[in-house]
């Protein structure tokens, strides 16, 4: 199974400040994720008039109840349409935050299946980095932002979902205004671990480490972030996990959104193999002195050889709230 849906976003060195004895294993090895949204989001809407447009259904919406069923699937959510029989059915919807209950007339089409025209989603699978896992605890969180829907652009609801092992089979290097990629197979019968959390700042979830300890390695302190040179670590071929070369360009204490540095690849190996930053390796770690500072998030898409980095303190005060 080839998928890279789990994105990079595309869009003098000093002693890095301990900001506790917290430890750490910057980790840097690609897995695989899925992941299961509570309810289904709207992806499209049909051209012309439909049950949808005309119930006032909006694209981004997710519809979490139908006829006062709650929606856990796709397959679920046609079945209950089945049921309407084409009588009018209330749909609980998710929109901005906000519930809003929709009123549509399921319609049939010439296989006699009752429809609204609207494209659902209820999943989506792909590639990413894991940025560190905490022995003391056995959690982990990857990424450094949430996993968005690829139609939408919106942080998918999260029900429920997992992590597998992945190797790195390709890579499609990017350049000015074209994003690359890394290409992976994972086994989606191999979970490593479940997740707890989709978050803009990353993705949380918790370790069987037995399963995963050929990739661990030793725990380092936690830092804080300075201009100058440090190294990522990351997954960019087979199974190996190497260090690269970077620059942390800028450090600002108000970013969002996994934009607390600016950081610059300066590697040759990096470059040469992939161009620089590519979709994938969201969630490698970067460290500095010695100590876990952040992780790599974005990518810019004028300029791959730079891209963003979140805090590892933003990161890891997300996974505490939301645990």
């Amino acid at each position: 199974m080839l998928l890279a849906l789990l994105l990079c976003g595309a869009v003098g060195a000093g002693a890095a400040e301990m900001t506790d004895t917290r430890m750490l294993v910057p980790v840097g090895h690609t897995v695989g994720i899925k992941l299961f949204s509570r309810g289904v989001v709207v992806v499209k809407l049909s051209e012309g008039g439909t049950p949808a447009k005309a119930g006032g259904l909006q694209t981004g919406d997710v519809i979490v109840k139908c006829a006062g069923n709650s929606v856990t699937s796709t397959e679920q959510f046609q079945s209950l349409l089945q049921k309407s029989g084409g009588e009018t059915t209330d749909l609980q919807v998710k929109r901005d935050g906000s519930s809003v209950t929709l009123s549509v007339e399921p319609e049939q089409n010439e296989r006699g299946v009752y429809g609204i025209g609207a494209w659902i989603r209820d999943s989506m699978a792909g590639i990413g980095t894991m940025t560190y896992y905490d022995p003391a605890t056995g959690a982990f969180g990857a990424l450094g932002h949430g996993i968005a829907d690829v139609d939408t652009a919106q942080l998918m609801p999260f029900s429920n979902g997992s992590i597998l092992p992945s190797t790195v089979k390709a890579v499609k290097k990017g350049e000015s205004g074209a994003a690359g990629e890394l290409r992976g197979d994972f086994d989606l019968t191999g979970d490593l671990g479940d997740l707890y959390a989709n978050t803009s700042n990353g993705i949380f979830g918790i370790l069987e480490a037995d399963d995963y300890s050929p990739v661990l390695g030793d725990a380092v302190p936690v830092g804080r972030a300075q201009t100058g040179p440090a190294v990522i670590r990351s997954n960019v071929q087979g199974d190996t996990v190497e260090e690269f070369d970077i620059e942390i360009v800028s450090v600002t204490s108000t970013g969002s959104d996994g934009r607390d540095m600016v950081i610059s690849v300066k590697d040759p190996d990096l470059i040469s193999a992939t161009g620089g930053i590519v979709q994938g390796m969201s969630g490698s770690p970067i460290l500095q002195d010695g100590q876990l500072v952040g992780a790599v998030t974005h990518v810019l898409l004028n300029s791959p050889q730079k891209g963003y980095g979140i805090s590892i303190q933003r990161m890891l005060a997300t996974a505490e709230s939301v645990a």
